[in-house]
């Protein structure tokens, strides 16, 4: 009788899709469990080479006989907004210092791509909440 795998450990952390390497935070994250770390950094840069750069929310379980498995997450709302905005980072200072701009057809396109992890009743609400994180990015928002 084979015993059943076990859950010993889980890890989260984010990293630049199709960029992962086994430095840090990979490698300070997993490396305490003692699973193959190129074996992790080329799966997982397989599955999230289409988001080049972005960084990509991953939960990793590691199992008894040190084998795992992850699940990868979409982008945070606020990587998804400075790429729409054509920004590097938000503002310092977010009240008095706009930085970038982006139209109601963005945010829909955003929320689209997040409609899984956010807490909406709707689209409309959805948009409301994205269009929060581009106020306290200092984004404008149009239309």
């Amino acid at each position: 009788m084979a015993k059943a795998k076990q859950l010993t450990g889980q890890a989260k952390f984010q990293v630049p899709g199709g960029q992962a390497t086994p430095a840090p935070p990979v490698g300070t994250s997993l490396g305490k469990f003692g699973i193959n770390l190129g074996q992790f950094v080329s799966q997982f840069n397989e599955r999230t080479r289409e988001f080049n750069g972005i960084p990509i929310p991953v939960v990793v379980s590691v199992y008894n006989d040190r084998s795992f498995d992850f699940v990868t997450k979409s982008p945070p709302a606020a990587a998804l907004l400075k790429i729409k905005a054509g920004i590097a980072k938000g503002s310092g200072t977010p009240n008095k210092e706009k930085v970038g701009k982006v139209t109601r057809a963005q945010l829909e396109e955003i929320c689209k791509q997040k409609t899984d992890v956010l807490n909406a009743a709707d689209l409309a609400r959805a948009v409301r909440m994205i269009e929060g994180t581009a106020r306290s990015m200092g984004v404008v928002v149009e239309g």
